[in-house]
C-alpha cells in the first residue's frame, strides 16, 4: 500500500475515534472524516508552517505547549471548510488537537509505518 493511502487512512480513522471521544467534536460519516483529514492535511501544508513562524516566540515561551493551540486553529478551520465535520468551539478543538495528536502517533506505531 503506497504511504500516502497509510497516512491518509490512519489520519481518517484518528479523526473518527477522535470525535467519539471529544465532547463538541462531530464527524457525520467515514466519507466526511475522509474528506476532513485531506483538509487538515493541506491546512497542515500550507497554513500551519506560516502560523508556526509568526508564533515562534510564543512557542519557544511555552516549551512548544502554544503548538496546541496551533493545531486547535487548524482543526477549527478545517471544520469550517468541510462538510460533516463539526467544531462546537475553540475548546473542543483544543482538546480534540491533543487527543488527535495522541490516537494518530498510537495508531501509527500499531500500523508500524515510519515517521
Amino acid at each position: 500500500m503506497p504511504e500516502f493511502l497509510l497516512t491518509w487512512l490512519i489520519a481518517a480513522a484518528a479523526l473518527m475515534i477522535t470525535s467519539y471521544l471529544v465532547p463538541g467534536l462531530f464527524v457525520a460519516n467515514i466519507v466526511s472524516a475522509a474528506i476532513a483529514s485531506v483538509v487538515l492535511g493541506l491546512i497542515n501544508a500550507i497554513i500551519k508552517p506560516i502560523l508556526v513562524v509568526l508564533t515562534l516566540p510564543l512557542t519557544l515561551l511555552t516549551f512548544g505547549l502554544f503548538l496546541f493551540v496551533i493545531n486547535a486553529l487548524v482543526i477549527w478551520l478545517a471544520g469550517i471548510i468541510t462538510p460533516g465535520f463539526v467544531v462546537g468551539g475553540f475548546g473542543s478543538a483544543l482538546i480534540g488537537s491533543i487527543v488527535l495528536t495522541l490516537i494518530t502517533s498510537g495508531l501509527t506505531m500499531l500500523v508500524g509505518k515510519r515517521q
